[in-house]
């Protein structure tokens, strides 16, 4: 679709304020220069160059709304007007630069605009051309002496080069900066509708996500209180003791319940995670072996706790394990470069777990600072060890790399906001 450049609503205002101005300033200049006595082809009546100021200036009110209009009107009365009752040059001059300027600037059809402003430069060179030959049998040009006369010519046809080459470069590059700011427009509403498509597609997708993580992370503890609960009130008149051991059973998961969906809040927020499952510390050994086919150097430890077996981890604490090695690795990856060894290192303690990530940094410099590139992956790793109850710490080695640790609880530890 061709572009269209669209006028401004309060065109008709500002065009006439334009004009009116022209106007005025022209009568001005052209009663000055009576008064100087430095007018233009002896025209020394102010009235006359009053009128011709306001005849010139009166076709601007719609420069560009008809500017293939103008612009021809304009040139006429120009050259007719300093033929006639005279004219203030300087004026003058601006008023035919911008009426020149806006066939370029504002005619929608391109080719009659450029066909306008040729024919207005070859009727201006045709009537400087003649009025170049006229000057040789005018009687002050044998007093101003020939070589005066081609340095006059030279200056009158230099500056008339310059003018419409101006108005004409100028006009051009108004158009195309007026149609590439449309085309800016077009795209940024465009980009903005897909958007609010992409924001509705990715809300549908959250809530049955987040369906199905609610009864995958909730639903055995509300059934097991539900289980409780309804033993409770069955002995709850023949036996308070078992009954108060089943009360205090609903108040422990119940609590796991709300820690649960706490940590799961901050995993939502993962689009890597998967539907049918979470990953978890199972499958930190695939995890380092992807690493290894995408060209990393990474070598994977698991240690023990000294006299004390494994802790059982809960699915938030193994998915927070997992995703803390998945982002140190990429991590790893982008900043310490393709040469860079990397270290994984999982510790089972007697009442938690910890990980440790590092890298030598070797490759193409470990990052130095948590800001250095986005800092999103350093904070989101923060966020998700916080939500669990465990601490996090990460910066650069004394000896060069980066370091990433995590010890978390072997279930979550948040306390609930009261």
């Amino acid at each position: 679709m061709p572009f269209t450049r669209t006028l401004p609503t309060n065109w008709r205002r500002t065009d006439a304020l334009v004009a009116v101005a022209l106007a005025f300033v022209g009568a001005l200049m052209g009663y000055a220069t009576v008064v100087a006595g430095v007018t233009y082809n002896d025209a020394d009546d102010a009235r006359l160059l009053v009128l011709s100021a306001v005849l010139l200036a009166a076709p601007m009110a719609w420069y560009r709304r008809f500017p293939i209009i103008v612009a021809p009107l304009v040139s006429l009365l120009y050259m007719v007007l300093g033929y006639t009752i005279g004219l203030e040059v300087n004026s003058a001059q601006v008023v035919l630069y911008l009426s020149f300027y806006a066939v370029g600037a504002w005619e929608d059809h391109r080719r009659r605009s450029y066909w306008v402003r040729v024919g207005i430069i070859a009727a201006m060179a045709i009537w400087l051309l003649v009025e170049t030959v006229r000057g040789f049998t005018a009687p002050e040009t044998g007093e101003m002496g020939v070589s005066a006369y081609f340095a006059f010519l030279f200056m009158q046809w230099t500056i008339n080069l310059v003018f419409f080459g101006a108005g004409w470069f100028f006009g051009e590059r108004a158009w195309k900066s007026a149609k590439e700011r449309e085309e800016l427009d077009a795209a940024y509403a465009q980009i903005s509708e897909q958007q609010q498509v992409i924001a509705q597609h990715a809300t549908e997708s959250e809530r049955m996500r987040i369906a199905r993580e609610l009864h995958d992370t909730v639903a055995h503890h509300v059934t097991v209180m539900g289980v409780q609960a309804a033993a409770a009130r069955r002995v709850l008149d023949r036996d308070i003791d078992r009954a108060q051991e089943q009360l205090r059973g609903v108040e422990t998961s119940s609590r796991q319940a709300v820690q649960e969906l706490q940590a799961m809040v901050h995993t939502l927020r993962d689009s890597e995670v998967e539907q049918d499952s979470l990953p978890g510390v199972d499958g930190l050994e695939d995890l380092v072996k992807q690493a290894r086919h995408a060209g990393q150097r990474v070598r994977y430890n698991i240690v023990d706790a000294e006299n004390s077996p494994s802790p059982d981890l809960s699915p938030s604490v193994e998915l927070t394990v997992y995703r803390v090695v998945q982002e140190s690795l990429s991590n790893a990856r982008k900043h310490a470069g393709p040469t860079a060894n990397v270290s994984v290192t999982l510790r089972y303690l007697t009442g938690g777990i910890e990980v440790d990530v590092s890298d030598d940094g070797w490759g193409e410099g470990a990052p130095k600072s948590k800001n250095n590139g986005t800092g999103m992956g350093l904070q989101g790793m923060e966020e998700r060890v916080t939500a669990v109850g465990g601490t996090f710490e990460s910066g650069p080695k004394t000896r060069g790399g980066w370091l990433v640790r995590a010890e978390v609880p072997a279930s979550s530890s948040l306390r609930v906001n009261q």
